[in-house]
């Protein structure tokens, strides 16, 4: 069974603000991610951040953006935020925003 992938609709909005580039990178490790899951796809492409956040990373001569998701029940990801990545760590704004778009999944 393939993995489901879902995007909350503000993440959808932050996807589509993404270079051609990204965005073409992006399905790609999407694919990846439906057909073997996130447990056997790895850096370079995702990383587990912090309890149940992960990103997505993507580079380009545009720079570097990065997508946060969830694993959540069934075999579904959901992506929730997506950003440009401006210093060497994630920020703390953008993990903030994460976790509020987990509630608001969770609560669907």
């Amino acid at each position: 069974m393939k993995w489901r992938i879902d995007v909350h609709h503000k993440g959808k909005e932050e996807i589509e603000l993404l270079s051609v580039k990204m965005r073409a990178k992006l399905e790609h490790i999407l694919t990846l991610l439906q057909e073997y899951g996130p447990s056997h796809v790895h850096e370079p492409y995702v990383k587990h951040l912090q309890d149940k956040i992960g990103e997505i990373r993507l580079k380009d001569s545009d720079g570097i953006a990065r997508i946060l998701y969830i694993l959540a029940n069934q075999k579904r990801i959901v992506l929730l935020h997506a950003f440009i990545k401006k210093t060497q760590k994630t920020p703390k704004e953008s993990l903030e925003i994460a976790l509020k778009r987990i509630h608001e999944v969770e609560n669907e």
